[in-house]
């Protein structure tokens, strides 16, 4: 499975409560926090989910 790096490029704030849960879910929590996360299913939906507020970058 590949890695992916995911960076919060947009604030939450006023954003639909499922969309605050799935950033808390990934581990951002704050405005340019990144995280490393290896892709599967669930993640790919969970990025899909906010990729209006995310940058995603693959790892090698």
């Amino acid at each position: 499975m590949a890695k992916v790096q995911i960076t919060l490029k947009r604030s939450v704030i006023g954003r639909p409560v499922d969309q605050i849960k799935t950033c808390e879910a990934l581990g951002l929590t704050r405005t340019g926090r990144t995280v490393e996360k290896e892709t599967n299913a669930a993640i790919d939906g969970m990025i899909k989910k906010i990729a209006h507020l995310v940058e995603v970058k693959e790892v090698k």
